[in-house]
């Protein structure tokens, strides 16, 4: 018997499986890991411990928990977080702490600049994106213009998957996908790094060769051999962002399907046959060549819920938690459940870290809504999973405005595990969610990715034959007309105090470090 490797590395934790090519998983593990936080909108991982410490790990512990023969593996795949910015030098060393995604909202004056020289039309119209968060150019000009001896050493500027898959191959390179989130660098009609627009920032050169996802990127090395387990010449792909991957793990592989990831962040991939862009959402190239995607994310989903139980509810974690913080959500989750929806009349706002789609905004601020001395920690709680659901139910109307049909919604990722934040988001958007039973993730995406790209699979659709037992949530539409009237009110209160929000992030910017 053949297996595949899959390995991702998330925001607060990284998950691998091997899997056989029928899709059953023989071994899984999972790692946790920290987000360090150094300043307020910052946000960073140790790409040595974060990243390639936990690939080893994983590797070695999951040869260990099948006990299959390693030369029986076909290839491996790997995801992680994006997109990221890390500066490695000649020799693959990290120069600094890798710069996260969207989370991570330092860049804020670089965008303006780059606005400025470049255009926002001439950016949006090569592009087929703006300069937002989520922009890696713009984090790269900032470790330019801020550590100017880091950027002199640089020789290459990376994200989290093509440093995997150097450390693996000694190969750099990049997936389309990941690399249209390198604006301005990506020109996206030409699919190739844009000298003129990148003139301002960084020379291509220092930039890896961008190629399609399950293509063949290199093969294990030997020293890559001793430290993983993995066998010296196993084939590795170019893989792509955790997103992507965990999309194509619940069978996301065509138009008229959507997928919702339930993790730090929500993160929303719907492909379109045709190439579409529109600058409330991201669009790329999907995985494959001649394929296309409209994407949307949020700042925080499920860091928001664990700031909550960090700050509020320790109590239901210390001492007595043994399962990373699992039953001190359930115990959230019921106590969400004795509250009727609406939250008693409170309203989040959950731009705890700025707001990335559809509203694009650096200095969004959260907000806590309605507060009387009559509610509890359940309230607000149950109002933050409310708050989540309202802004999925924003992203649909743009998709919909766009004319993307979205025929079905899968739910993935670790939030997709708690039954009331799933129901809340139905009733919301009175819209059903599909819920495998296997429902790993990423990784699982990155072994039917590398499965792909070594022949296994005649075709990506194919991974139906992976999806077990799809139970749906549907909606209550009595409910869902009481958040009718809460969406209103939702979306007022940004438009309303978004000058407010603006004025405290910018004292906050001032503020001495």
């Amino acid at each position: 018997m053949d297996y595949l490797l899959g390995i991702d590395i998330g925001t607060y934790s990284s998950k691998g499986v091997i899997t056989t090519l029928a899709g059953d998983i023989v071994a899984s593990h999972e790692i946790a890991h920290d987000l360090s936080i150094p300043r307020p909108g910052w946000a960073e991982h140790d790409a040595e411990r974060d990243w390639w410490g936990d690939f080893r790990r994983l590797s070695q512990t999951l040869l260990a928990k099948s006990s299959i023969d390693p030369g029986r593996l076909l290839a491996a795949g790997c995801s992680t977080i994006g997109p990221c910015v890390l500066p490695v030098a000649e020799d693959g060393t990290a120069l600094r702490k890798a710069i996260l995604y969207g989370i991570d909202t330092r860049a804020g004056s670089e965008i303006d600049l780059l606005s400025e020289l470049i255009g926002e039309e001439e950016i949006f119209a090569r592009c087929g994106n703006d300069l937002s968060a989520q922009a890696a150019g713009p984090k790269i000009l900032w470790i330019r213009n801020h550590e100017p001896e880091v950027y002199d050493r640089t020789a290459m500027f990376v994200s989290g998957t093509s440093y995997l898959v150097w450390k693996l191959t000694r190969q750099w390179v990049i997936d389309h996908y990941s690399a249209a989130s390198f604006v301005p660098l990506y020109e996206r009609r030409r699919g190739e790094w844009s000298a003129s627009l990148s003139r301002e920032i960084v020379d291509p050169r220092r930039l890896p060769r961008i190629a399609w996802t399950t293509e063949i990127a290199g093969r294990v090395t030997r020293e890559a051999a001793d430290a993983t387990g993995l066998p010296c010449g196993l084939p590795v792909i170019v893989g792509t962002i955790d997103a992507a991957a965990e999309a194509v793990s619940v069978g996301v592989v065509e138009p008229g399907r959507m997928m919702l990831m339930y993790g730090s962040t929500l993160f929303m991939i719907a492909p379109v046959g045709r190439p579409l862009a529109d600058r409330r959402l991201w669009s790329a190239p999907y995985l494959f060549p001649g394929t296309h995607s409209l994407w949307g994310g949020m700042a925080t989903a499920g860091s928001l819920t664990r700031w909550f139980r960090d700050g509020f509810a320790r109590e239901l974690s210390d001492g007595c938690d043994e399962d990373g913080g699992e039953s001190a959500y359930r115990r959230l989750e019921g106590e969400a459940e004795q509250v009727g929806p609406g939250a008693g009349g409170i309203v989040v706002l959950p731009y705890f870290s700025g707001e990335r789609t559809p509203v694009n905004d650096l200095l969004a601020r959260g907000m806590v809504f309605g507060l009387t001395l009559a509610h509890g920690r359940a309230h607000v709680y149950r109002a933050i999973l409310e708050s989540v659901g309202f802004a999925v139910r924003h992203h649909l109307e743009v998709f919909r405005e766009l004319g993307t049909r979205v025929g079905s919604i899968r739910a993935v990722g670790g939030g997709a595990k708690n039954e009331t934040w799933l129901r809340i988001v139905s009733d919301i958007c009175r819209r059903p969610q599909e819920v495998p039973r296997i429902a790993i993730g990423a990784s699982y995406g990155d072994a039917f990715l590398a499965g792909v790209g070594v022949g296994a699979f005649a075709d990506v659709r194919d991974i139906s034959a992976w999806l077990r037992e799809v139970r749906e949530i549907d909606p209550d539409p009595v409910v869902g007309a009481l958040y009718d009237r809460r969406y209103r009110t939702y979306r007022r209160l940004y438009r309303n105090t978004r000058g407010m929000m603006h004025e405290l992030a910018r004292e906050e910017w001032t503020q001495p470090p």
